[in-house]
């Protein structure tokens, strides 16, 4: 893994410390002779030997505090981050200045000031104070540790402390001015710096907290979608077996239902020429009965609209109904006719289908009347005969909405956005009306 800034940082703020003191006493011991008496040697030699201490003193004591690097807390945890992240996922977690670093920075910095007045060149060993004030002291404390290390650095370059002359006086005024404003100015940026990467990893944090968040409701809307998906295509499967048992109603069954009613005329009349007949018509349903099943198969469309348009299929119907039945029908068409698409055509020839069918079956008709509409942006159709009506509360609903007859119908017209409305009553007829949106062909 590569070494990151903070990692190279941390390790000078370690050990910095020993490598300037080393410097320090190599640099005043060449100039020892010149600088310093012989006292002065000794003394220098034992504080030398104290400021080594000190630091194997607090390397010790970092070795035993609590290690100052920990792993980037996963992008589920909640909370702030605890210290500022390098590239390679490592937090340097900063340890909050306590009484050792402060007692550790006093020390240093005293030591430091002694032995740059015993030799200037000593003040090498004092200048560690400008790189981790911020970091040993509690932040008011760390101006005055930045000011005492300018004191320490101003007396050196202006000649030695203390000054020996107006000159060296006003040399080191100068020069405590600059040593000072150039650690605080700096010691301000790093601040400012620090509170940016601070908020920099913060934010970071955040984002993964939020991509992670994200990634999971991508997850759950995606097994959300695939149940919608699958409670669809089971909706779809109810209603097409709904659709193909309305269909087979309106077909085969009711062309049973006739050829039924055809043989028990012939089985009870005793003329051979109109047993003929109804054997002829029993037959002819039969034939069209077939041809439906086989249409159903193929697309579920009526087979009397495979070549005629809706008007057409109607009036066929009707003749054919009214001559089967005996019953006096007549079909009208209002309006502008217009091509229909295809479902529109086939939904009112089933509507109109099973209201004859019904009429037939339940009421007693003498006349009947079927009326196609073409009234702008929907069409109508009206199917009306004077037989003995019915009360339409009394009409069963069948389990699951789909159903037959009226239910059929209105499931019908449903499915185009259509209604079907029953006029009826005991005695009073009934009329059926069926209303679609007038949908042009493809």
């Amino acid at each position: 893994m590569a070494t990151t800034v903070e990692e190279r940082w941390r390790q000078f703020l370690r050990w910095g410390p020993y490598g300037l003191l080393g410097i320090a006493t190599v640099l005043s011991a060449g100039a020892a002779d010149q600088l310093m008496a012989a006292a002065e040697k000794r003394t220098g030699a034992g504080l030398v030997a104290a400021a080594l201490a000190l630091q194997l003193w607090w390397g010790a004591h970092q070795r035993r505090a609590q290690p100052r690097t920990a792993r980037r807390p996963s992008a589920a945890e909640d909370g702030p981050p605890a210290g500022e992240a390098g590239a390679d996922g490592i937090v340097l977690v900063p340890c909050a200045p306590g009484v050792a670093s402060v007692v550790y920075f006093t020390s240093r910095t005293l030591l430091a000031f002694v032995l740059t007045w015993l030799n200037p060149f000593f003040a090498v060993y004092a200048c560690a104070g400008y790189f981790d004030a911020v970091h040993l002291l509690p932040r008011r404390a760390a101006h005055a540790g930045l000011l005492l290390t300018a004191v320490i650095m101003a007396g050196s370059q202006s000649g030695g402390l203390p000054p020996a002359s107006l000159l060296h006086w006003a040399a080191f005024g100068g020069l405590f001015a600059l040593n000072a404003c150039l650690a605080l100015g700096f010691a301000h940026i790093g601040t400012k710096e620090a509170e940016k990467a601070a908020e920099r990893a913060a934010t970071i944090t955040a984002l993964a907290r939020t991509n992670a968040r994200l990634e999971q409701a991508l997850a759950e809307n995606a097994a959300l979608q695939a149940q919608l998906l699958l409670q669809a295509r089971e909706a779809g499967v109810a209603d097409e077996r709904r659709r193909l048992a309305a269909e087979i109603h309106d077909t085969i069954a009711q062309g049973l239902t006739g050829i039924i009613t055809q043989l028990h005329v012939v089985t009870a009349t005793p003329d051979p020429s109109l047993a003929r007949v109804h054997l002829q018509r029993a037959s002819d349903l039969a034939r069209h009965s077939l041809g439906e099943a086989r249409r159903s198969v193929q697309n579920l469309g009526p087979v009397a609209l495979e070549h005629d348009t809706l008007p057409e299929a109607l009036k066929t119907t009707v003749a054919g109904w009214s001559e089967r039945t005996g019953v006096t029908t007549r079909f009208t068409v209002t309006g502008t006719e217009e091509p229909l698409h295809d479902e529109v055509a086939a939904t009112l020839l089933r509507i109109a289908q099973e209201a004859l069918a019904n009429a037939e079956r339940h009421s007693g008709a003498s006349r009947a009347g079927v009326t196609l509409s073409y009234m702008g942006d929907e069409i109508t159709l009206d199917v009306r005969d004077d037989g003995r009506g019915f009360d339409p509360s009394a009409v069963p609903v069948r389990p699951g909405g789909g159903g037959f007859g009226l239910h059929g119908m209105r499931a019908r017209a449903e499915r185009l956005a259509g209604s079907v409305a029953v006029e009826t009553g005991p005695g009073e007829g009934t009329a059926v009306c069926a209303r679609v949106p007038l949908v042009h062909h493809d």
